[in-house]
């Protein structure tokens, strides 16, 4: 009987909900969390991405074994009221040349009153420009050998932000990949600033695919 988590857990892991089943997943906990899961479902960016045909939309981290979510700091430990308050929803290409995701960010992610902790965003950027390479590597996994963080304004909390990616270069098991955060605005027409100095902050990376990659266990991708 003390066996049967571990065996549900790798159950799990085996068998995976696909990109679509996980768009399904969320059941918001409370009326405050529902409202913030309708602004970024309905928001017109959230529409256009979900209408382009280029882009695959999903929530990786409700891939996690509910079991094994403690264990994962923005699938688990991050998330919730006042945190990460709904599952980030992300947009990848299959090729990995591009990558969107939105996620709110509560109060309790501030490192002074009211402003989002920059070793948060690192997190988010950290995560988000490696999700955008993964697709463009031989196994679909790496680890982060560099990354380097500009922080040009503040991330005030209590908003939705949109985090983008591109890959820039891929050799064998390295890629090179860029990103930046914005905030959400009302529609479609002021993303995509970050060549006119309008985001927050951006970083740029370098993934490395281990060796033994082909042999690594996966809890999610």
């Amino acid at each position: 009987m003390a066996g049967a988590p571990a065996l549900e857990s790798l159950r799990d892991i085996a068998n995976p909900p696909t990109d679509e089943e996980t768009l399904t997943l969320f059941q918001p906990s409370s009326a405050e969390i529902a409202a913030i899961e309708d602004s970024i479902l309905t928001h017109p960016l959230t529409q256009s991405l979900l209408h382009d045909p280029k882009y695959i939309p999903s929530r990786p981290h409700l891939k996690i074994p509910e079991s094994l979510r403690a264990q994962n700091l923005t699938g688990g430990t991050l998330l919730g009221a006042d945190k990460i308050a709904v599952p980030p929803l992300q947009f990848s290409t299959a090729d990995g040349t591009s990558f969107v995701s939105l996620q709110y960010l509560g109060s309790a992610l501030c490192g002074h009153p009211g402003i989002v902790h920059g070793g948060l965003l690192a997190t988010l950027l950290d995560e988000g420009l490696a999700r955008c390479c993964f697709p463009a590597l031989p196994n679909k996994v790496a680890v982060t050998a560099s990354l380097k963080i500009e922080y040009k304004r503040p991330v005030m909390a209590g908003q939705v932000v949109v985090l983008r990616a591109e890959t820039v270069k891929v050799e064998g098991r390295k890629a090179w990949v860029k990103g930046w955060l914005e905030t959400l605005p009302q529609g479609v027409e002021g993303m995509g600033r970050e060549r006119e100095g309008g985001c927050a902050d951006g970083g740029e990376a370098l993934f490395i695919e281990p060796r033994q990659a082909a042999s690594m266990r996966r809890v999610v991708n």
